[in-house]
């Protein structure tokens, strides 16, 4: 039985809370130091670093180079252990102080984009490319898009912070947010047992944003979980993740960005297709 003597005061302060992440949150918003943000060649400057919500963008813009569209981009990376988020730079185009945050330069007036699902969105709409056309079927794809970005929160939040993350386990947090993440994969799972993607039989980014959570997580990429959550016991989601885990601009996107696991899978900054080739860890010695 956990201790339940802790009653919480009329006013709450803030305290060291521990844990993992605990130096990049606080109370209140707003930059904490000036630092100006670099800007490329590129028509779209992207400043992020390679969470799922991360990884969500980079694969939508790999997946248009793919298609040919005039999608080039500068990936600078943001160190959010460092603080980069809160420099001035960095709010003036996400007063939220997360990643990814984009600033599109193509056309007469740079444009600031923030959240995840509304780059995707930005994006899709912008290159009429991963979001159907057909009215239903953009309903449909809306409709899983917007319930990536609400049921998230409390599997990286909730889930993955108390079972990975937390300096302490608790069991009932954990109890509580491993409910909702089973429930969330069962309703994946559902879904993909009758349709193979998201919104019906096309690839959007309904399942860009959700593969790049829930998809990673079927695949054990996320929180060591895999096994404690029995993410093989969802058959169609494993279909699904191992689909879209397939396609070469996914594994470019998952690079970009990126400052952990084997070097040849990091690229900590990304402006040209070539870096691929040429700026990985393992080449630059890293």
């Amino acid at each position: 039985m956990s201790d339940t003597s802790y009653t919480p005061p009329k006013v709450w302060e803030p305290k060291e809370s521990g844990g993992k992440f605990a130096s990049i949150n606080r109370p209140v918003a707003g930059p904490t130091h000036d630092q100006e943000l670099p800007v490329g060649k590129h028509p779209f400057q992207l400043y992020s670093l390679a969470t799922p919500n991360g990884v969500k963008v980079t694969v939508l813009l790999e997946e248009l180079l793919a298609l040919g569209k005039d999608a080039e981009y500068d990936a600078w990376l943001i160190k959010i252990g460092d603080g980069d988020q809160f420099g001035s730079g960095f709010v003036e185009v996400n007063p939220n102080s997360k990643i990814p945050a984009l600033m599109d330069r193509s056309g007469d007036k740079p444009i600031r984009v923030f959240e995840s699902g509304s780059i995707l969105l930005h994006l899709a709409e912008k290159f009429g490319a991963f979001l159907p056309s057909d009215p239903a079927l953009r309903v449909e794809t809306m409709n899983w898009l917007f319930w990536q970005m609400g049921s998230a929160p409390y599997l990286g939040g909730g889930f993955g912070h108390f079972y990975a993350y937390a300096p302490e386990k608790i069991e009932y947090a954990i109890d509580r947010f491993t409910m909702e993440a089973k429930r969330q994969l069962d309703v994946l799972d559902r879904r993909l047992a009758e349709s193979r993607y998201l919104a019906g039989d096309d690839y959007t980014i309904a399942d860009i944003a959700t593969w790049s959570w829930y998809g990673q997580l079927a695949l054990g990429r996320l929180y060591d979980a895999a096994e404690f959550l029995d993410v093989e016991s969802y058959t169609h989601v494993q279909r699904w993740a191992r689909e879209i885990d397939a396609r070469p601009a996914v594994q470019r996107g998952r690079m970009v960005n990126r400052t952990f696991g084997e070097p040849e899978t990091q690229l900590h900054e990304r402006h040209d297709a070539s870096d691929f080739d040429t700026q990985t860890q393992d080449k630059l010695g890293g």
